[in-house]
C-alpha cells in the first residue's frame, strides 16, 4: 500500500469517526428527550428515572471519549505521513 492510499484510508476512518460522534450526539439528545418525557409528567420533587437511562448517557460519553482519542491519534499519524 502506498503512502497516498494509506492517507486516503485513514482520512476515511476519521470521517467515519466524525459520523459516529454525530450519531452519539443525536443519541444523547434522544436520551435527554426521554428523560424529560419521564420527569415532566411526574412533576414531583424526586421523580423515578430508570437507571438504564443514566447508564446509557454515561456510555455515550465513554464512547465519544474513545472516538476522540482515536481521532487524535489518527490525526497525529496523518500529520507524520
Amino acid at each position: 500500500m502506498s503512502v497516498s492510499e494509506l492517507h486516503e484510508r485513514l482520512t476515511a476512518v476519521r470521517a467515519a469517526a466524525a459520523d459516529a460522534v454525530a450519531h452519539l450526539d443525536r443519541a444523547g439528545e434522544l436520551l435527554a428527550e426521554a428523560r424529560r418525557a419521564i420527569v415532566d409528567p411526574q412533576a414531583q420533587a424526586d421523580p423515578w428515572i430508570p437507571p438504564q437511562l443514566t447508564q446509557a448517557a454515561e456510555q455515550l460519553d465513554t464512547h465519544k471519549s474513545r472516538i476522540a482519542g482515536a481521532d487524535e491519534a489518527l490525526g497525529t499519524y496523518l500529520a507524520m505521513l
